[in-house]
């Protein structure tokens, strides 16, 4: 059966069966001839032009797509290096192809190139692996022991659990932070400054668009820390934006009976009830300007009144906030305070969207999908258990996802849910997503209809990145001009006159 694709390195039997014509075909070719894929995608490290005239050469001996990648190594035999961009093009690959219709050689290289494929194949990925050599022929790789298992002897100590964490496919992470998947090196870089903030009793701002995960990582940090499980008062969650304005200061202080209309006993606030522990604070660019200065009190010494009452109480709480607004603007339109923006951003985590977490969105998907079909067969014994079609996954990958995780999960649900047989098919995911109409701040989203002006979508762009520039060079327009590319802060002005934004 013609499998979709072949990875592999291209290693030097390859290029003397290319450059030498002798009756060896090398690793690759041989491979390809006895077992047919439509793709070889070949990992290189040497010069473009010898990896060129291979694949130009082997392009004429067989039907195959040859696709060259350019490895950074130190060295051909640099453990580090080599797994960090084989697993980036096989990641890549498992993403877009599946792992059903993708086969590794482990052939040709290295040993350490070797060695890595065989590590990565056998524990985190499950790729079937194929080995060419000019005695046995090419054959499937057999190993008849499991890595993660019989490598690992059972007399570790506790201590040793990261290694077997790492041996059996699974990464460092603590228990806490087990629930975020990803296998994205932007996303895994927050999660270590997140275990890392954990471990600190400070302050933490948690940024990133709607969907991406804010409440999850402030419940891991939350549980990672010396206030988590039994050791604390747990975590209160307030949706600061849910709470009416006139009502804000009540629900996180507490006030006293007859402070206003209804007020009719003494209430504790969501501090109160969070003393001990965390208060996750989410939606929290939406706090109005009188709550923000009784929160940056809170923040300074622990102390507060409740609404409508003279004593002051103390209270020993974690912050954590969250928000998808862009506070260094507001901050430069009045909206936010400074002292309190400082006070809370000690120990930061700026989530990616989804669109720029590398590799994760089919993994997200299958994983979404899993705990879906797992939830409807406990409720419905009469569901049929889905998966997704070549065309449905496609439809999947095409789309942006401005929503998020959130808008991933909600989609495959509907799917699931409007599906009458066991594969969800292209006009089923299809319907499934939602088309929302372009926000304002939406530039790349709107619609091209008789409202639409480029030149004012241009203008909310510069004004968008003068914004930013101002807010993170404190107003210095000279700076600021310099991190646009203007020539000069005059420039500078001219551009904020233009497009409204006041001195």
């Amino acid at each position: 059966m013609t499998k979709e694709a072949l990875v592999c390195w291209v290693g030097n039997k390859d290029f003397k069966a290319a450059e030498e014509g002798g009756a060896q075909l090398g690793p690759v070719l041989s491979t390809l001839q006895e077992r047919p894929h439509r793709q070889v995608h070949l990992l290189y490290n040497y010069p473009a032009e010898r990896v060129e005239a291979y694949r130009d050469w082997l392009e004429s001996q067989i039907e195959v797509d040859a696709h060259l990648y350019k490895a950074k190594l130190e060295s051909p035999v640099h453990y580090g290096d080599i797994y960090q961009e084989a697993s980036r093009l096989l990641t890549k690959l498992l993403d877009e192809i599946g792992k059903d219709q993708l086969s590794v050689l482990v052939s040709p290289g290295t040993p350490q190139m070797h060695a890595v494929w065989l590590l990565m194949c056998k524990t985190t990925l499950k790729v079937p692996m194929l080995e060419s050599s000019e005695e046995q022929g090419v054959g499937d790789v057999e190993v008849p022991f499991d890595i993660a298992a019989d490598f690992i002897p059972s007399i570790l100590a506790e201590s040793d659990a990261t290694l077997r964490r790492l041996a059996s496919g699974q990464t460092a992470t603590p228990p806490a932070f087990a629930d975020i998947i990803t296998q994205s090196p932007v996303l895994k870089a927050q999660i270590i400054k997140a275990q890392k903030i954990a471990e600190r009793d400070i302050p933490v701002l948690i940024l990133g668009e709607s969907g991406t995960g804010k409440e999850l990582f402030a419940r891991a940090i939350h549980e990672a820390s010396q206030r988590g499980g039994d050791r604390g008062a747990g975590l209160v969650s307030v949706n600061c934006g849910a709470i009416s304005q006139a009502l804000v200061d009540s629900e996180l202080f507490g006030h006293k009976k007859g402070a206003f209309t209804g007020a009719d006993k003494d209430k504790a606030g969501y501090f109160e009830v969070a003393d001990g522990g965390t208060i996750f604070l989410d939606e929290f660019g939406e706090l109005p300007a009188e709550t923000q200065v009784r929160l940056l009190r809170v923040l300074n010494d622990g102390t507060f009144a409740r609404v409508g009452d003279t004593e002051q109480r103390k209270v020993n709480v974690r912050v954590i906030a969250a928000t998808n607004r862009d506070l260094m603007a507001e901050m430069v339109e009045g909206n936010f305070r400074e002292d309190l923006f400082y006070r809370v951003a000690v120990g930061v985590v700026n989530l990616p969207p989804l669109r720029e977490r590398e590799g994760d969105l089919m993994l997200l998907t299958d994983k979404l999908l899993e705990g879906i079909n797992s939830e409807a067969l406990d409720l419905d014994s009469g569901y049929k258990h889905k998966k997704l079609s070549a065309k449905a996954r496609n439809i999947i990958k095409s789309h942006g996802w401005p929503g998020n995780v959130r808008e991933l999960q909600a989609s495959l649900t509907r799917a699931s849910v409007w599906s009458g047989g066991e594969t969800i098919t292209e006009r089923e995911m299809r319907e499934a997503l939602l088309e929302r109409p372009a926000k304002a701040g939406d530039l790349l989203g709107r619609k091209l209809d008789n409202t639409f002006d480029i030149q004012e979508l241009i203008k909310d762009l510069k004004k968008h990145y003068i914004k930013k520039a101002l807010a993170e060079n404190g107003n210095n327009k000279t700076k600021s001009a310099e991190k646009l590319g203007l020539k000069s802060y005059q420039v500078l002005s001219s551009w904020m006159e233009d497009v409204g934004l006041k001195e």
